[in-house]
């Protein structure tokens, strides 16, 4: 016979302020039946673009986004409930047996780290659908100081006979560009933000989140199929910087193709590489660990370039956060969207799917410059690594020889919350030296990650010699694009297609001439 169920009122408490906090909540019987508050789903879209927000789905595990409190029906018998707030919260698995007349719920749930306390503050670069209140309420239950909303064009299902439910076909459609809102908070509360921004791209050339920018940049998309490649992304980084924009370099709306270059496949990285190469991108987003070593081939070039983390999220099967963006203000800054955004283009970040992960070399963080006396140099580096969980290996990584240290059993803390620092004295080549964590045999195919933006080491006045074997590797990629242009692309007329190429050539020859420096 089914369970009597009962109305029970919940409260998750912070346990700092005593006041309710915006959480991610489960509830399930010793059965693994899911139980969805009032005004959520047990049922529900899982598509791209379908219904997003308040529900989450990973794996077979449903999820609801409450804002501290909530109504439920639950069974008499009991019930399993699991609650999370972002990395840096203890998470809180419990079972809870209601008795009779037991009608309300109170749980406190409780930081087992600040980073903001250092002038860190945790973001999303990019996230789709949602709407600006559902991403106000999702970004805060995930502990998020930023959510990104990027307006896009795609398409939805719609009906083209009111009568006959299955005549249906996509429409096009542009997500959130009512709610643009460019520098300045579309809605904001107790620590927590959401901009506005946009999502622009191209399906050969490569896409780009810009953030912070003054205006809408239009088209949103160009070519495609029966388009032209009448439009370029450096077109569309200088109308974003031109009042303190910031374009990220992003990947499409799949993780399939998860890097951002293939060898031996029809996947080419367009013009983003390209411009990223002439400095009109800030910043590159990473999604996955298996796209970090193309980035480290980057830095081996002599770019400089940060990371960012960004979900991508389309749909209720991603949450927010998942990779996240961690940005140090300097300090005595108040925090704010610009000045947060300013951290990003600094370099003063790292990438996590959990880890929190500090890095320091001669004590300076991430984007710092490192002058050094000659072509080596000695430098003191130190790595304190925090996990809500168990840790595995930290790898100290640059142009130079790389260390890898196994943290198992060296890590200390209690099962929910672990740390490990590591302070040593290294000689380094000039160039680049980054810190990463990971649980997984390789780190790049670890789901859980951390991996923080690069300092930099060089005499003064002079730049890193390139690495002979990245500079082919990338002139190649370049070269691969630029036959596309010239072969496959779709252009009015001459003018258009020698003004894309031209932006390719003067890749080329900014590449050159860091091989030859």
């Amino acid at each position: 016979m089914p369970q009597p169920l009962h109305t029970v009122h919940v409260r998750v408490n912070d346990a700092a302020t005593g006041q309710p906090t915006p959480v991610r909540i489960r509830f399930t019987d010793s059965e693994g039946t899911y139980y969805a508050p009032f005004g959520r789903l047990t049922e529900f879209a899982t598509g791209c673009g379908e219904d997003v927000g308040g529900n989450l789905q990973i794996g077979s595990q449903k999820y609801a986004y409450i804002d501290g409190t909530c109504e439920i029906l639950l069974p008499a018998s009991g019930c399993i409930v699991e609650v999370s707030k972002g990395p840096e919260y203890k998470p809180i698995r419990q079972e809870v047996m209601l008795g009779p007349g037991k009608m309300a719920l109170r749980l406190t749930i409780e930081r087992w780290s600040d980073a903001r306390k250092d002038g860190w503050y945790s973001g999303d670069t990019r996230a789709h659908h949602l709407t600006p209140h559902a991403s106000l309420l999702e970004g805060a239950a995930e502990d998020l100081a930023v959510v990104n909303l990027l307006a896009d064009e795609t398409t939805i299902l719609g009906t083209l006979d009111p009568v006959d439910d299955e005549a249906t076909r996509r429409f096009p459609a542009i997500s959130n560009i009512l709610a643009f809102s460019g520098q300045r908070p579309a809605l904001e509360e107790s620590g927590h933000l959401v901009v506005v921004g946009t999502w622009n791209g191209h399906l050969q050339l490569g896409t780009l989140a810009l953030l912070n920018c003054h205006r809408i940049v239009f088209p949103l998309k160009f070519g495609g199929p029966g388009g032209f490649e009448d439009w370029t992304l450096a077109d569309w980084c200088d109308q974003c910087h031109r009042k303190g924009g910031l374009a990220v370099w992003t990947k499409s709306k799949s993780l399939k193709d998860s890097r951002l270059w293939l060898k031996d496949s029809k996947f080419h990285c367009g013009e983003a590489l390209a411009d990223l190469i002439l400095g009109k991108i800030d910043a590159l987003e990473i999604r996955a660990a298996i796209q970090i070593a193309d980035w480290h081939l980057l830095l081996n070039c002599g770019l400089c370039v940060p990371i960012v983390g960004g979900s991508g999220k389309f749909d209720n099967t991603a949450a927010l956060g998942w990779p996240r963006t961690y940005a140090q203000l300097l300090p005595g800054q108040e925090f704010d969207y610009r000045n947060w955004i300013e951290a990003i283009r600094a370099g003063r970040t790292f990438v996590t799917t959990g880890p929190l992960l500090f890095l320091t070399v001669n004590g300076q963080g991430p984007g710092s410059v490192i002058n050094a006396s000659s072509g080596r140099a000695k430098v003191h580096v130190r790595v304190e690594v925090k996990n809500a969980g168990p840790l595995e290996m930290l790898q100290i990584v640059g142009n130079g020889p790389n260390r890898s240290i196994n943290l198992r059993g060296k890590a200390t803390g209690v099962e929910v919350e672990s740390s490990a620092i590591f302070e040593e004295e290294i000689e380094l080549p000039t160039g680049w030296i980054a810190a990463a964590v990971y649980l997984g045999e390789k780190l790049g195919l670890a789901s859980v990650f951390a991996h923080t933006s690069p300092v930099y080491i060089q005499v003064e006045g002079q730049k890193p010699k390139p690495a002979p074997q990245a500079i082919e590797t990338v002139m190649k990629q370049l070269d691969r694009a630029l036959a596309w242009v010239q072969l496959e692309g779709r252009f009015q007329n001459q003018e258009q297609r020698e003004r894309l190429s031209k932006i390719f050539w003067s890749a080329r020859d900014a590449l050159m001439s860091r091989a030859r420096s």
